[in-house]
């Protein structure tokens, strides 16, 4: 491609609405260009790389034996009705009414979509195992879209579905997606790690997640050197607590005036946080619920939203606080509030002699203890695991980072296929729900994610597998006829060898196509400068510190050896 005729342009600037360094990148190397919070147009730099990503999972889901196809993204609201999601996505789910007052939605994800058409196709047994997949624009309308392409409201997911006649044939093609996405994200050039995750509002009985270690990542990773143990942080589970030897001592009633938080309560005690025991409300599924955990702690919302197995669940506000404990927010705590059901932490019935709100404005309890002074029938998990926490499976201290979800492979079981009536006949005749799978990769995610692994100061280094071109030439001078001619050859001998190639043919200075070069992250470099008549160029591969000359010639071999390779 010629560059005088691309619609291209560069920054030099930071965008102000960036906020990741890989978001800057693709704003400034002219990849994406911002339509509206969370939503972008893929510039053609940007589409190019967005295509080869697209390739390299078309390729490897065809040879998984998945096949594709492609659904609607308008989707009538009966669907997610009848599985009970329509409610469950919240105000994320983009709905609206059509001129005849149905309810509709832009599709956020399809795994019912894909029970209710397959159910016609898949009514025996011998129809199975089948593995279906689309690559489609997903919407969703984020509560705080950011970084870009990392949380958009419009995005192109992968999203695959299987579907077997028992547990063994899904866990058969869970491997093969499994197998599948490894090579994918190979060949994409990321390095990833799969953790443990929670399933959501997906539902079923396991999952796992693809996950691009980064500083701007939605996500929090739990990982172990010692054991290999690798979780998402909602679903980490907490090492048990070693109980207090303390004597127990008397429970007293204090005047705590102006003192309803943590940090109020340890100025006026005197005391550090793990002495407290805090208690926040929720409302979940319209019901009062009260959760425990020491005071340094932090509720895992996961874990208590999986163990109450409710539909939603939020923080009660102020007079809903008030109703339940008859004080202003801050002064919570179990003895007589008046709540559905009170949640224990694991880890508070091994204190000793901590302090709890008194549900009195301006009153703490202190001198508590578990078993005498309250009790629950709720005691669980349900704090996030922390830095310095010993691994759940060897004990060895566990790592914390922040990471990118890229891909996400789910267990679903019957959840769907139920819901919409997917059912085959077995060999004894007998109907049964299909069992089914679900596998997803976001493919503006992949191509941000990348970037955010592979950068430097002066801009994008893409791997050669996704990248938009694998060489640029530059001449020098574009008025310089032997410079030109080279790079002409140099150009013709590197398309005739498939190698997806540019020049900058532009008017303009070195320095100017040099910095757009390295911008834009093009793999190799030939520079055709001062040695042309002499048949020498600059190669220059981008992630090298310097340029080698070498013989015309020997420079495209040498290219075409490190692409094909």
């Amino acid at each position: 491609m010629r560059m005088s005729q691309m619609l291209f342009s560069t920054q030099r600037e930071a965008p102000s609405e960036a906020e990741a360094e890989s978001h800057v990148l693709l704003l400034k190397a002219g990849m994406i260009r911002r339509l509206a919070a969370g939503v972008y147009a893929l510039m053609p730099l940007g589409f190019r790389v967005f295509k080869r990503i697209e390739n390299i999972i078309r390729e490897e889901m065809d040879a998984a034996g998945a096949q594709e196809l492609i659904m609607s993204a308008l989707l009538p609201a009966e669907y997610y009705q009848e599985s009970g999601r329509w409610d469950v996505f919240g105000t994320e789910m983009i709905k609206f009414k059509d001129r005849n007052g149905r309810d509709f939605c832009l599709g956020p994800t399809h795994e019912e979509i894909f029970a209710y058409v397959l159910r016609q196709e898949l009514q025996s047994y011998k129809a199975m195992p089948k593995t279906i997949y689309q690559i489609q624009s997903k919407y969703r309308d984020e509560r705080r879209p950011r970084f870009g392409m990392i949380r958009s409201r419009e995005f192109v997911m992968k999203d695959a579905y299987s579907f077997d006649v028992d547990e063994q044939g899904l866990d058969a093609s869970y491997q093969k997606m499994y197998d599948a996405y490894c090579r994918i994200f190979d060949r994409c050039g990321l390095q990833y790690v799969v953790v443990h995750a929670d399933t959501g509002a997906m539902g079923g009985s396991g999952s796992q997640e693809f996950m691009v270690k980064s500083d701007i990542g939605d996500d929090t990773i739990v990982s172990c050197a010692g054991c290999g143990y690798a979780a998402n942080s909602e679903l980490a589970a907490c090492p048990d607590a070693a109980a207090s030897t303390e004597t127990m001592q008397q429970m007293e009633k204090v005047h705590t005036p102006n003192a309803g938080t943590i940090e109020e309560l340890v100025g006026f005690f005197g005391l550090g946080a793990q002495k407290f025991a805090k208690t926040l409300l929720y409302i979940a599924d319209g019901k009062i619920i009260a959760a425990m955990v020491r005071g340094d702690r932090e509720i895992n919302e996961t874990k208590l939203k999986n163990y109450l197995k409710c539909a939603s669940l939020d923080l009660a506000g102020a007079a809903d606080v008030r109703q339940a404990t008859s004080a202003e927010v801050g002064f919570a705590g179990p003895l007589g509030i008046k709540a559905d059901r009170v949640i224990v932490d694991k880890e508070i019935p091994a204190m000793r002699n901590f302090l709890i709100g008194a549900n009195e404005t301006d009153y703490h309890y202190k001198g508590v203890n578990y078993g005498r002074d309250f009790c629950s029938d709720d005691v669980c998990d349900i704090r996030l695991i922390e830095k310095g926490d010993p691994c759940p499976v060897c004990g060895a201290e566990i790592e914390i980072v922040s990471a990118i979800e890229v891909g996400h492979i789910f267990k679903l079981g019957t959840k769907y296929s139920e819901a919409m009536g997917c059912k085959f006949l077995d060999r004894n005749a007998k109907e049964s729900p299909c069992i089914m799978g679900s596998y997803g990769i976001g493919l503006n995610r992949t191509m941000q994610a990348v970037i955010e692994q592979s950068c430097d100061k002066d801009g994008i280094i893409w791997p050669d597998s996704v990248a938009p071109y694998n060489v640029i030439v530059i001449p020098v001078g574009a008025a310089n006829e032997e410079q030109m001619a080279l790079a002409e050859e140099v150009y013709q001998k590197l398309l005739d060898a498939g190698i997806e190639t540019m020049i900058d043919d532009r008017d303009e200075r070195a320095g100017v196509k040099f910095k757009d070069a390295d911008l834009i992250g093009i793999p190799h470099r030939i520079t055709v400068g001062r040695r042309a008549a002499e048949g020498i160029v600059e190669y220059k591969p981008r992630r090298a510190g310097k340029a080698v000359e070498l013989n015309a010639d020997e420079a495209v071999v040498k290219i075409i050896e490190t692409i094909n390779v």
